[in-house]
């Protein structure tokens, strides 16, 4: 009898970044129909994961997401949110705040991150001793003396691509050794699953390599680029407004005090390293919006301005390290506010 290998795959309880943990379940082909729905729930240590204390310590791994695995055989990726025993949502549960089950609203995340060399703690391209030459030649570069890992980051977007995700591109970013992919859903929770698969896929990917990825949104100090992971998003009455003061009404609702602080709580880790008012973003305390301004908090994309003001809006302060879920959940809840 053929055996089928499913990579359970969760968010720990880790603060102020989750990790990922994943196990592998190995079940009778007979009983696999390649279905979410007919996954079985799994048990974990959580004592082991900050999730729970050792005298209680099983969490429950509920199956939301499956794909192929391409890089192992007879192979399925499985994302799961993680349950208390009583089958209520963990605390560390991002995707369970999500509101908009209608797959209303839809999101594209530009995941920034940076392959770094585990020996120097530097980013590829990076000497041990000292910096590469300033920020210029390195975003969307080719040839080696200002691309650093691209064996990495092709394979990583095959992969990707044969495990069904929806990529969108990939590119070189600003910095070197700094790469970015984008990928979107119909549905918050999708694009938040598929982001998490496609991060899981990568660092597996660079671990063959043994290339670190780093997610940290300031993995260089100084005149470098941070990381970021915009945030692009839309609903129904956005892609069909067909007007331009619908859209500042939009950007508005993130104006206010109250909603800048609950925005910059989920969206990454040390963020004030990253949201400077250089280096194309707006500062961590204030909020603007503009047509085509990367140095805003939210960028009015010429796309939707070219569409008779239908379209989409760009949050561009989510930083590389931030849960897309949890991103997702306060813009859809600032939208509908």
């Amino acid at each position: 009898m053929a055996k089928i290998k499913l990579e359970y795959i969760w968010l720990d309880g880790y603060k102020p970044m989750q990790s990922m943990r994943s196990k592998t379940k190995v079940v009778d082909s007979e009983k696999f129909t390649g279905k979410v729905a007919d996954l079985p729930l799994w048990s974990f240590d959580g004592s082991s994961t900050q999730q729970a204390e050792g005298g209680s310590s099983d969490c429950i791994l509920k199956p939301v997401f499956i794909c192929p695995d391409p890089d192992r055989k007879n192979a399925y990726l499985v994302m799961t949110e993680v349950l208390n025993a009583d089958g209520t949502p963990h605390e560390s549960n991002g995707r369970a705040t999500i509101s908009d089950t209608t797959d209303d609203f839809w999101f594209g995340f530009e995941q920034e991150y940076v392959l770094q060399d585990p020996e120097t703690g530097k980013p590829l391209g990076f000497p041990a001793d000292g910096f590469p030459a300033p920020q210029g030649p390195y975003y969307c570069s080719v040839g080696a003396n200002n691309s650093f890992g691209r064996e990495i980051i092709e394979e990583h977007l095959d992969i990707c691509l044969d495990a069904g995700l929806n990529v969108e591109g990939i590119n070189a970013e600003v910095m070197a050794g700094q790469w970015e992919f984008q990928i979107f859903a119909k549905g918050a929770q999708r694009a938040g699953d598929e982001i998490w698969v496609a991060r899981f896929l990568l660092d597996r990917t660079a671990e063959k390599y043994g290339v670190v990825v780093d997610y940290h949104c300031k993995p260089v100090k100084g005149d470098w680029n941070g990381s970021g992971m915009h945030a692009n998003f839309s609903n129904s009455a956005l892609r069909t407004a067909n007007s331009q003061e619908f859209f500042e009404s939009i950007c508005n609702k993130f104006a206010p005090k109250e909603r800048i602080e609950a925005c910059i709580a989920v969206y990454g880790p040390d963020n004030d390293q990253r949201l400077t008012g250089l280096h194309e973003t707006q500062s961590i305390d204030k909020f603007s919006f503009g047509v085509s301004d990367r140095g805003a908090s939210i960028r009015i994309p010429l796309y939707t301005v070219q569409h008779d003001w239908s379209g989409y809006l760009e949050d561009r302060r989510p930083n590389s390290a931030a849960d897309p879920y949890k991103v997702a959940s306060v813009i859809i809840e600032t939208v509908n506010s």
